[in-house]
Parts: C-alpha cells; sequence; structure tokens
C-alpha cells in the first residue's frame, strides 16, 4: 500500500500546478493578444487604405484587397511636403524650446530659495488646472492685436505659433522637471562650488548629463503634442503655405462629398515615420538609468 500513494499525490499536484500558473501567469497572453489587435488593427486598415487606389476606407474588399502606390504619388502634386516642414520646424523649435526652458526654470526653483518662489510654483499649478480651450479667444485677440506692432508674432506666422506651445506647456514642463531634479542630491551642487565650479558650470556639466532622461521624455512629449495639434494651428496659421500637415490634410476630408482618404491615409502613414524615428532614437535615454553614470564608485 505504501508503494501506491505517491503515483496519484503526483497525479493530483500535476492539475494544482497547472491551473495555478493559469490563474497567475497563464490569463496574462489572451489579454495580451487582445490588446495588440485592438492596437494593430487601425494602423493595419490604415496602411491598407493608403494601398486602395479607390480613395474609400470601405472594408467590404478586405484588407490589402487593392495595393497601388497612386495615393503616395499623389501627395507630391499637393503641397504635402511643404507643410511636413513647416510640421517639422514647429515641432522641433517647440520641443527645444520647452527643454530649454523647463530645466531653466525647474533647477531654478530647485537649487535656490527666493522671494515668491512658493506663491510663484503655485500659480503655475493653478494656471494648469484650467482647460486650453478657455484661452483660445484670447490667443486670437492677442495675436491679432500684436501683428499690427511686430508682424512676426501675429497671425499666420509659425514663430507665433511656436511661442503659445512654449508658453502653454511651461507650467507642466516646470512641474514634470521640478520633482525630477529634487532627487538629485544638493551635496553634488556644494562639491562642485568646493571645487570652485560656477552656477553655469554645475548646471551645463554636472546637472543637465544627469536629467537626460526627463528631458527626452519631456522633449518627445512636447514634440509628439505640437505634431498632432490642429485648433491652434487652424487658429493662427491663415494662408495654406504656412499650414502644418494636421491642418492641411484636414482639408482632404473636411467635405465628406469630396473626401479623398486614399490620400489622407498616404499622408498619415509618412507623418507617422518622424515621431517613430524620434521615439526610437530617445528611446535608449527614456528606459535607462535616471542617474545612471552620475556617481562613481
Amino acid at each position: 500500500m505504501a508503494t501506491e500513494n505517491p503515483a496519484p499525490a503526483a497525479a493530483r499536484r500535476q492539475p494544482t500546478r497547472r491551473s495555478r500558473w493559469w490563474r497567475e501567469v497563464g490569463w496574462k497572453y489572451p489579454v495580451a493578444v487582445i490588446v495588440l489587435f485592438y492596437a494593430a488593427f487601425p494602423l493595419v486598415f490604415v496602411l491598407s487604405a493608403s494601398l486602395n487606389e479607390r480613395g474609400s476606407l470601405s472594408g467590404a474588399q478586405g484588407l490589402f484587397s487593392s495595393v497601388s502606390l497612386v495615393n503616395y504619388q499623389a501627395l507630391g502634386e499637393t503641397s504635402y511636403w511643404t507643410w511636413v516642414g513647416n510640421t517639422l520646424i514647429v515641432c522641433f523649435a517647440a520641443a527645444f524650446g520647452a527643454v530649454l526652458m523647463g530645466a531653466a526654470a525647474a533647477y531654478a526653483f530647485s537649487r535656490f530659495r527666493f522671494n515668491g518662489r512658493r506663491t510663484s510654483l503655485t500659480s503655475l499649478l493653478i494656471l494648469q488646472m484650467f482647460p486650453q480651450t478657455l484661452a483660445f479667444m484670447a490667443i486670437f485677440l492677442l495675436l491679432l492685436a500684436l501683428g499690427e506692432v511686430v508682424p512676426a508674432l501675429g497671425l499666420d506666422s509659425k514663430i507665433a505659433l511656436i511661442s503659445i506651445y512654449l508658453g502653454g506647456a511651461l507650467g507642466a514642463n516646470t512641474f514634470l522637471m521640478y520633482g525630477f531634479f529634487n532627487t538629485i542630491p544638493a551635496e553634488m551642487d556644494e562639491a562642485a562650488k568646493i571645487d570652485g565650479a560656477t552656477h553655469a558650470q554645475i548646471y551645463w556639466r554636472l546637472i543637465i548629463p544627469i536629467v537626460t532622461p526627463i528631458l527626452a521624455v519631456t522633449g518627445l512629449i512636447q514634440f509628439i503634442g505640437s505634431f498632432g495639434d490642429f485648433i491652434l494651428s487652424r487658429i493662427v496659421l491663415v494662408s495654406e503655405e504656412n499650414w502644418t500637415l494636421a491642418v492641411g490634410m484636414y482639408q482632404w476630408v473636411s467635405e465628406q462629398l469630396t473626401a479623398n482618404w486614399g490620400l489622407f491615409a498616404a499622408g498619415t502613414v509618412i507623418a507617422a515615420v518622424p515621431v517613430l524615428a524620434l521615439f526610437l532614437a530617445l528611446q535608449r535615454y527614456i528606459v535607462g538609468g535616471l542617474t545612471a553614470g552620475s556617481v562613481k564608485g
């Protein structure tokens, strides 16, 4: 009897282990497949529509039932590449300015103690509570009046649009970087001061290399936000040669009877390349150690 017990006991333990694996780990795989399907299907559908020479989004014929580069070739007959250039200029300038201004403001609030510091931080926080849509009318009237004095900062100016992006994102970027700057020990600054370093040297040579991950995240967020913005771009930019991609491509599908969805889909596929390339270029900073290499030993 003693030799017959181990086999049934092992048989009973095997289903238990399998069921435990499904409860703890196994159920994640079907969920991951469903999430991937819902995430990838819109991308595949848009790619299929961009290759459909009929210029339709109808899925009755199935995905990739018609494969042609007609829509991509037709982009050269429009102002698409002009809009691409305008978009990249605006987005890169806004991302660079947001990183530069946000890092400087966050460093000042984190390292210096001055009158009005707490009031300034509180004011930035309160300003972020109001939705941006409340400022559209004020922005339009401000640019309309400012353009009469300085045309480069008025309506239909890319510089004006960049300035609006920088002003709108300054508060959020400052708070995002402020918390990160506070994680850097102040003893590092004090040690650098003892060695004779100035505030500028501490900022550029010591602090900035350490906070590179948050700078990359901030720049990427600002770039993507500016790249996909439509309302502000539509308000500020008037002439077709100054339009960004969001404003220009909207004109292709604004009228339902004459909408060219194939051309629109081809434009969106190409427009996704700069964002994807920037994300891949900054990926090592985003997923890297936050303070990797900042301390020896």
